[in-house]
């Protein structure tokens, strides 16, 4: 029976191999195991074994083809037998001792990781004695090999580290059907990256002045709203003064169309007992502070317990979304299509920072606009970050309204 000798998977990584030499020719015999062939690869040169005993009938692929995984190098038959080897000559009826036979005038076969070692070392084929079938020289026996006065010693060899233990333990898998919110996230994801031509600019906001008036007024604040004065008001607030100033970011592409929005209704992310979801807070630029935490506290609730309606997740014209209370320090958010801009928020740390001359420590927050480049321009996303930072940075602007 004939067996298929193949080129075997070496890793992920490798998908092309070349032949580099044959250890066995056709109608020599091959135990189980025995090498074969030598594969290289980008990575490595690898000997393949016999995948069965019995008499190479045929080999596939010659010295320099470059095959793939599953290529068919050999074949084996399992049931024939070695090529007889030729009966030795019979002594002479005097008996005198046979003649020596013709001695080879060739250079005996070097396999192509011995020429390398044999080339930096200075050896010719000649000076080496190849333990290889047929005499073929190995790697092993060039590395053996002592050069001329000129040849410099090979360097030991570091001893070879133990093999790390095997696991032994479980390594089990589940597989489990995605929720239908995670599906239409994902969804929605892979729309906005094909669909927009994305990019993210970032500045950075002191949060000194804010903070300190959440500190004066909290008191009061929870007295008259019954909830805390947050930051996620004040970015609210600066991004509906924004929006203002850069329409462009509160539009959308219809077609070959712009339609702007003359009203702002902000999209506040938020983590749901099944994954986050993007509640939408209508005509922000008529509410007060006490009325934006009233709704982003309210959305926060009912998200967790999963009780927001269907109609509040739809229609925002622009995003705000906060990983700085998981933790992110910088991350580029992704659009909710068909909006054109999405603000993200980053955790606050107090950082050295220079004002006026002098180092000081103040709480600083990173932030970021991805935007639609298609329909805002890099001029138009700075200007939009300028006034988030200068509106949180002086948050009397926002009573203002400068």
């Amino acid at each position: 029976m004939a067996v298929d000798v193949t080129v075997p998977s070496l890793g992920e990584s490798i998908q092309e191999v070349q032949v580099s030499a044959w250890l066995k020719q056709p109608g020599e015999s091959v135990a189980l195991d025995e090498p074969l062939i030598e594969l290289e690869s980008d990575k490595a040169t690898v000997e393949v074994p016999a995948p069965a005993a019995g008499v190479i009938i045929e080999i596939v692929a010659d010295v320099g083809a470059v095959l793939k995984v599953g290529d068919v190098l050999a074949r084996i038959d399992t049931a024939a037998k070695a090529t007889a080897a030729p009966p030795a000559p019979a002594q002479a009826a005097t008996g005198e001792a046979p003649a020596a036979p013709p001695a080879s005038t060739g250079e005996p076969h070097v396999m192509p990781a011995a020429r390398r070692v044999l080339a930096e070392r200075g050896l010719a084929a000649d000076q080496v004695k190849g333990t290889g079938p047929a005499g073929r020289v190995l790697k092993e026996d060039a590395e053996r090999a002592q050069g001329g006065p000129s040849a410099a010693p090979p360097a030991p060899k570091p001893a070879a580290a133990p093999p790390p233990p095997a696991f032994t333990g479980e390594r089990n898998t589940r597989t489990m059907r995605m929720s239908p919110i995670r599906r239409k996230i994902a969804e929605r994801l892979v729309q906005s990256q094909q669909n927009a031509a994305l990019l993210t600019t970032f500045n950075e906001i002191d949060l000194t002045r804010a903070k300190a008036m959440r500190a004066e007024h909290q008191e009061a604040f929870q007295a008259r709203y019954g909830t805390k004065l947050g930051y996620m008001s004040f970015f609210v607030k600066a991004a509906v003064e924004a929006l203002q100033l850069v329409p462009e970011i509160n539009a959308r592409i219809e077609g070959d169309a712009v339609v702007y929005h003359d009203y702002c209704d902000i999209g506040i992310a938020v983590g749901g007992g099944k994954g986050l979801v993007v509640p939408v807070i209508r005509n922000a630029e008529r509410l007060g502070f006490g009325e934006l935490e009233l709704a982003i506290g309210d959305f926060a609730r009912r998200a967790q317990a999963n009780k927001l309606d269907l109609d509040e997740l739809q229609g925002g014209t622009f995003t705000i979304s906060n990983g700085g209370v998981y933790g992110s320090l910088m991350s580029t958010p992704i659009i909710n299509p068909p909006q054109s801009g999405v603000l993200g928020l980053h955790a606050i740390q107090d950082r050295p920072v220079a004002v006026d001359g002098q180092v000081v420590i103040r709480p600083m927050m990173y932030v970021a606009l991805t935007y639609d480049h298609r329909l805002v321009d890099g001029r138009e996303s700075v200007a939009f970050l300028k006034h988030i930072k200068q509106c949180v940075e002086q948050p009397e602007r926002l009573l203002l309204k400068v």
